[in-house]
């Protein structure tokens, strides 16, 4: 039996604890599967305005925490990194004047932003939502962390995942309202603050095991977590060459092994160990809000989750599972499964919000219409005074 060496021992079933030198090897190391373009996962809207969204959260959120709930452009005009804006600030206001109303300040004639009475009322409905799905995102934080090595993550790295997790922009400035007793803040190497979770020996289900348990409950057999095959959903017209289908059909009949469990026994280079990844990545992606993020933001994690160098292989290799959107002029990796068996993965309880919030980005665009056939002119010739160049020269 192979041993397990780690500060928080977890439990490895039984089933796939004696794994032997015939399971441990890779049967075929070149598999290549061929991108193939899908329309639905490409436009899926709240995917594809995710990431403009994110800034005009984020810029929501600095107006309505302001005493005033209002701003001058001075205030934010130096801050696109901040917002990842990838024009004047000003100049993204104005795009959504649906949610951002100007209008000229007290002194100086200077532009400054408000929260449109819509804006204001979605963003007390988002606080709601905050607060009565505390629990709910506690627990998707708290999983997180109990898939990494040492049931521990850099602060950088939780923060880098709020957006995904669907985690407030102040959700670890008050850690005594939003963490409960599990949760403590450490020192790790090289003075690097984290946040760990306590194991409290409990074994915790994957979103595949969970379902596994629902249907084999429901034929009346017995649940085996080691036996799970992930649900495939091919893109039409897709078709695989026979070798790479004999491959695949193998790789499913592998021992599963849970992200939450101990992967120490598994050799790296083997077929069980990619199994393990394609779990992990499928699990991970069921905790965010949108079942996707950009590929290069899940890099970073490949030390801390013991994943290959790699990892952005199993994308490519396991199309079935994932879909790779090259949308937005970057690569997005969604996990088909929540948009092909919506009863299979929980919704994230912010989705609902967003989607509002993109429905008032779409009506700002109409705004935007309608005032420029209003004038009925076009603009070109016209030099406009831009009153806040100043601030962002």
């Amino acid at each position: 039996m192979l041993s397990i060496s780690r500060r928080h021992v977890k439990t490895l079933a039984s089933s796939y604890i004696d794994l032997t030198y015939s399971t441990q090897k890779r049967t075929y190391v070149d598999v290549y599967m061929k991108w193939k373009k899908d329309s639905y996962f490409d436009n899926i809207e709240h995917i594809l305005r995710s990431s403009q969204l994110k800034s005009v959260i984020g810029l929501k959120n600095c107006i309505a925490e302001d005493p005033n709930r209002c701003i001058p452009i001075s205030s934010i005009s130096k801050k696109t990194r901040q917002f990842d804006v990838s024009t004047k600030i000003a100049q993204f206001l104005r795009q959504f004047p649906s949610i951002f109303e100007e209008f000229v300040g007290p002194e100086y004639n200077l532009p400054w932003f408000r929260l449109t009475p819509e804006a204001t009322e979605l963003d007390r409905q988002e606080r709601l939502v905050y607060q009565n799905s505390a629990e709910d995102l506690r627990d998707r934080l708290r999983k997180l962390i109990l898939m990494s090595k040492d049931n521990v993550l850099p602060l950088s790295i939780v923060q880098g995942m709020k957006w995904y997790l669907g985690l407030p922009d102040d959700y670890l400035q008050s850690p005594e309202m939003n963490l409960d007793s599990s949760f403590r803040f450490v020192d790790m190497e090289d003075g690097v603050k984290g946040l760990a979770v306590e194991y409290n020996g409990d074994k915790v289900l994957s979103v595949l095991q969970k379902n596994t348990m629902k249907k084999r409950g429901r034929e009346g057999g017995e649940v085996n977590y080691s036996e799970i095959e992930f649900p495939l959903f091919p893109s039409k017209g897709c078709r695989l060459r026979v070798k790479i289908e004999d491959w695949l059909k193998e790789f499913q009949k592998l021992p599963y092994v849970s992200p939450y469990d101990d992967y120490s026994c598994l050799d790296p280079s083997s077929d069980v160990a990619e199994k393990r990844v394609v779990g992990f990545l499928h699990e991970l992606l069921c905790l965010f809000v949108e079942h996707s993020a950009e590929r290069k933001k899940l890099l970073c994690l490949k030390k801390y989750f013991g994943l290959p160098q790699k990892v952005h292989k199993a994308f490519e290799r396991h199309p079935q599972i994932f879909y790779l959107s090259m949308k937005n002029k970057t690569c997005t990796a969604i996990l088909r499964e929540p948009y092909r068996d919506k009863a299979s993965v929980e919704t994230h309880p912010v989705l609902g919000v967003r989607k509002k919030y993109i429905q008032l980005m779409k009506n700002s665009e109409l705004i935007l219409k309608s005032r420029r056939n209003s004038f009925g002119f076009s603009k070109e010739g016209i030099v406009e005074k831009d009153l806040d160049l100043e601030f962002e020269s």
